[in-house]
């Protein structure tokens, strides 16, 4: 994001001494010693991994800047434009959310500040974005995805100022860019204004700019700057690009360099003269030359501990507190807002709850509580969700916290990440589990690395909802019965929770969303659908999958900290444990109740967190009986249930260990998916089975 920067500039366009200077700054010898020192050993930092590094502090060569507001992005091309179009569309929905002006923004590190005013933006409330890329990532679907989401919401009336700058140097590595390919395909999308210089013009592309941003700022509607450059030797260090490029091919561009045409422009101008201008150059040469020898001895990251301090800060202490003072808050301060929000109607008061209903009426609770709070995805909220679990929160809360999208996962998260770095707590829902394989990156490359690359000056809090496992019946095969979770245990510093039951659900969501407020958390909150609407445990009619809805005064001693399970006795609990998760705790306590008719006692662990893994929890209750089956309805291979066994090993079990797993394969539709998941008679069977080894 881009501060406004007072009354702007005027420049006069006939090439004049006066053009060229106030598009420099100024006269070239007037105070750039210091500047370009500190920016040359920033930049070269990061280059040379040194500890010293402002914003990635030796853990990657990323460029940025906490205190101007450059945000660090990855080396996925493209993978930064959701994000950009995200920030855009925060910025605007916080101006008519709250009030608005710096203040330290819940996007930077520190405990967010909580105000009964709403919201607020950590930026003016005419800053713009500002994105940069290159030509080749035209045709990224990333970029793909920014550009419609931009365009999309820009026709549907909703403020979007962002400002798209794409560098073209017609060259993707070795791939060349169709001759007019990059203005064919920028000049064409719906809804971004184009504008286009030769960026090897310092005088037109800085005139040109400027009117972009002030057209952006004004309009606060998205722009694209197209600039046409060259690209000075290879790609990168071992490109090189005599391989792919001819030698008069190199030499035009040489021709155009843009020091150079600068250079020109000013002895034209009669800024300077030519000896001036080559001692200046040689001059800064050598002092980034010099800042480079003094960098290249700095030291570099050698602990783990020290690598990994700001990748997903943990402050269980702070969470419970946060948790305990939204109860107190709800309780007390807030009794008469709760009431009205919930219509008279508290849902402590309705009697037992289906997951879905609990899910529902905590989602309303976090609203209530965290004024930042939005929900957004795809039919969330004129429906209220496929199944029901948002509905009635767009009435009590108005559109602006709770909305609809565009169907497109990768926007989706973009949207999010872009409003936890401006100061909001983003809650986005990706339809089915399936669907967030489309968009992955974002999580994986982006949201994840947010804090990691820039030492927590960064960070894009964010809770994910994501309906999903199998069995559920009568609907859609694999791409609404996914048990693909892998990837997300795969993502470090990631919390993955699956609430099974109602009374965990709560606990669980009012942790990661105080976990996210705290401490910047990423955290993808899995719902078993087919445990949404189950009333039963044992037999038809027994209500035993209901529970009561926690209220206010019970938060604190209810609270569920991340990364701790659930245990439940069957029987005498003496022989046998089972570990397992989601669809899978229904199973094995219907499981373990038959068992204990036969004798056989058990204990049922409910893992809830399957990132970070309750390692404790579950080494704790393997030794207690020294038998355990994993019950993991995810695949074999690549399953949560080999991280558990890794578990085990790694702590030093010496017990018996079998797995139940579901085959490897795709979720078939219809009876079919009987023969491919865990069912409640494989589960009793592994039990005998390692009863009698």
């Amino acid at each position: 994001p881009v501060p406004a920067t007072g009354g702007g500039t005027a420049a006069v366009a006939d090439g004049s001494a006066r053009t060229i200077e106030a598009a420099l700054g100024g006269a070239p010898d007037r105070g750039t010693g210091d500047a370009l020192t500190t920016a040359a050993r920033d930049v070269l930092r990061g280059v040379v991994a040194s500890a010293a590094d402002p914003i990635a502090g030796g853990r990657h060569k990323v460029f940025g800047n906490a205190e101007l507001n450059v945000i660090p992005t990855t080396s996925t091309i493209a993978s930064h434009l959701p994000r950009a179009v995200g920030i855009g569309f925060a910025i605007e929905r916080l101006r008519r959310l709250s009030v608005s002006g710096p203040v330290p923004g819940p996007g930077r590190s520190g405990v967010p500040t909580r105000t009964d005013s709403g919201p607020r933006s950590p930026w003016p409330t005419d800053a713009i974005v500002v994105c940069s890329f290159g030509d080749a990532s035209v045709n990224h679907a990333s970029a793909v995805a920014a550009f419609n989401t931009a365009g999309w919401c820009d026709h549907a009336g909703l403020r979007i100022p962002v400002l798209f700058v794409c560098e073209d140097n017609g060259l993707g590595i070795s791939v060349r860019s169709p001759d007019g390919w990059v203005a064919a395909t920028l000049g064409s999308k719906p809804g971004v204004r184009y504008f286009s210089a030769d960026g090897c013009d310092l005088v037109q592309t800085y005139e040109v700019a400027a009117q972009a941003a002030s057209w952006v700022r004004r309009h606060r509607r998205p722009a694209v700057l197209h600039l046409s450059t060259v690209r000075l030797m290879g790609h990168a260090g071992a490109d090189a690009e005599l391989a792919y490029r001819s030698t008069a091919d190199i030499a035009r561009d040489v021709a155009r360099d843009p020091v150079v045409a600068t250079a020109r422009l000013l002895v034209e101008a009669g800024i300077a003269s030519p000896e001036e201008l080559i001692a200046r150059y040689d001059e800064i040469g050598w002092q980034v030359r010099k800042v480079a020898e003094e960098v290249l001895g700095e030291a570099k990251l050698s602990v783990a501990a020290d690598i990994m301090a700001p990748l997903a800060p943990r402050r269980p202490v702070r969470v419970s507190r946060a948790v305990a003072d939204a109860g107190f808050r709800a309780a007390g301060p807030g009794n008469a807002a709760r009431a009205a929000a919930f219509g008279g109607k508290l849902p402590e008061q309705a009697g037992p709850l289906t997951l879905a209903q609990t899910i529902n009426a905590a989602l309303a609770d976090g609203l209530l509580d965290h004024p930042d709070m939005t929900i957004f995805g795809q039919d969330v909220a004129v429906k209220g969700g496929v199944y029901g679990v948002t509905k009635g929160l767009r009435e009590r809360y108005g559109v602006a916290r709770v909305f609809d999208t565009l169907l497109d996962e990768t926007s989706v998260l973009g949207l999010g990440l872009g409003a936890g770095l401006t100061g909001m707590l983003p809650v986005p829902e990706i339809q089915y589990l399936a669907y967030l394989h489309n968009a992955e990156d974002q999580l994986r490359g982006e949201a994840a690395t947010m804090q990691f690359f820039s030492q927590g000056a960064f960070r894009n809090p964010m809770v994910v909802r994501v309906p999903g496992l199998a069995y559920q019946e009568g609907f859609g095969g694999h791409f609404h019965n996914d048990n693909s979770v892998a990837v997300l245990r795969d993502i470090p510093g990631l919390v993955l929770a699956v609430p099974a039951r109602a009374d965990d659900a709560a606990p669980m969501l009012r942790s990661c969303l105080a976990s996210a407020a705290v401490d910047g958390s990423v955290c993808v909150f899995l719902e078993p659908i087919a445990l949404y609407h189950t009333r039963d445990l044992a037999v038809e009619g027994d209500d035993g999958w209901l529970a009561e809805y926690a209220g206010p005064g019970a938060w604190a001693s209810s609270h569920v900290p991340i990364g701790r399970a659930r245990t439940y006795g069957v029987g005498s609990a003496e022989d046998v444990t089972i570990i397992t998760f989601g669809n899978g705790v229904r199973m094995s306590l219907r499981a373990a109740a038959g068992l204990a008719e036969e004798g056989v006692g058990t204990r049922v662990v409910d893992l809830r967190w399957l990132a970070p893994l309750p390692v404790a929890d579950i080494f704790r209750e393997a030794s207690a009986t020294g038998r355990v089956l994993v019950v993991d309805e995810t695949r074999r291979s690549g399953g949560v249930g080999e991280g558990i066994v890794a578990a085990l090993v790694d702590a030093g079990y010496v017990g018996s260990v079998r797995r139940v797993a579901s085959v490897d394969s795709f979720v078939p539709l219809g009876p079919a998916a009987g023969h491919m998941l865990v069912s409640e008679e494989a589960i009793t069977q592994g039990a005998r089975t390692l009863l009698a080894r």
